[in-house]
């Protein structure tokens, strides 16, 4: 194994364990750092790059965000909650002065925002096939 290979491979382990941390700890965002490894594992090891994706835990992740799919309505409310609390809870414990608490509010809000500008993922829209208009069921 080259330099190189080990290197990725230290930094997707790296990034799934940080991606792992992010579905427990606020702020720490899940997606983005898998995103990472799958791409690390993509250049090292088909091996790891293959069981990321397939990952009960990390796999949907990746691969609702890669097709477009979106994040579901369960991740943005907890995800968004959780921001709010935080950073709540952050102005509240280090008495911050006014320029921080509206930096801290700004990137709240602009977190809240792009969230929500993600597109939805419906699984039960999917499992269920739509009848055609016009048609009554046999």
């Amino acid at each position: 194994m080259d330099l190189r290979k080990a290197i990725l491979i230290f930094a997707g382990t790296l990034f799934v364990a940080l991606g792992v941390l992010g579905m427990f700890l606020p702020l720490l965002p899940t997606t983005v750092f898998l995103l990472m490894a799958a791409y690390c594992y993509s250049r090292s090891s088909e091996k790891f790059h293959t069981w990321l994706l397939n990952n009960r835990f990390c796999g949907p992740y990746i691969s609702n965000y890669k097709s477009g799919r979106g994040i579901s309505v369960r991740q943005k409310v907890s995800t968004i909650g959780v921001l709010w609390l935080s950073i709540g809870f952050s102005i509240w414990i280090t008495g911050s002065g006014f320029w921080i608490t509206l930096l801290l509010l700004a990137i709240a809000a602009g977190v809240t925002i792009h969230l929500l500008m993600i597109k939805t993922y419906r699984p039960d829209a999917e499992a269920v096939p739509a009848e055609p208009a016009g048609e009554l069921p046999a």
